[in-house]
C-alpha cells in the first residue's frame, strides 16, 4: 500500500492532490466575490454610527462636542445640543429638524437615510451630561 498517503493516494483512478488541485480551480469566482463584499459592506455598516454621521455631517457647524463652537456655530449662534433646550425636544422632531432643516440649516433627507438620521439623534442624545 506504498503511495497511498493524502498527497500522492488515488482516488478513483486520480491522484487525491490532482483532485483538490482541480477542485480549487474550478470555484466560482462569484462566491469569493460575495464573501469579500459581504465582508467590507458590513464593515462599513458597521463603522457608519450615529457619531461618524454627526462628524462628517454636522460638526463643521456644531463642534466636535455639540457646543456649537466652532466659527460656522458662533456665526449662526448654534444653541449647544447638549443644552435643555435642544434636550427637550422629541426624537421626532430632532429628526424632523435634521431631515428638513430649519433657519439656516440645510436639509439632510436627500444626503442622510431615515437610520442616519435616527442614529445621529441617539448620538445628540449622548450629548446630554
Amino acid at each position: 500500500m506504498r503511495g497511498m498517503g493524502i498527497s500522492g493516494g488515488f482516488v478513483s483512478g486520480h491522484r487525491f492532490s490532482d483532485a483538490l488541485r482541480s477542485s480549487k480551480s474550478k470555484a466560482p469566482l462569484g462566491a469569493g466575490l460575495a464573501i469579500i463584499l459581504a465582508l467590507i459592506f458590513s464593515t462599513y455598516t458597521l463603522a457608519d454610527s450615529g457619531s461618524d454621521t454627526y462628524k462628517t455631517k454636522c460638526s463643521a457647524c456644531h463642534g466636535a462636542n455639540g457646543a456649537g463652537d466652532t466659527m460656522l456655530g458662533k456665526n449662526l449662534k448654534l444653541r449647544p445640543l447638549a443644552s435643555a433646550d435642544v434636550q427637550k425636544e422629541s426624537d421626532d422632531e430632532l429628526a424632523t429638524i435634521i431631515g428638513k432643516g430649519r433657519n439656516r440649516m440645510p436639509p439632510f433627507n436627500a444626503k442622510l437615510s431615515k437610520d442616519q438620521i435616527r442614529d445621529v439623534v441617539n448620538h445628540i442624545r449622548s450629548l446630554k451630561k
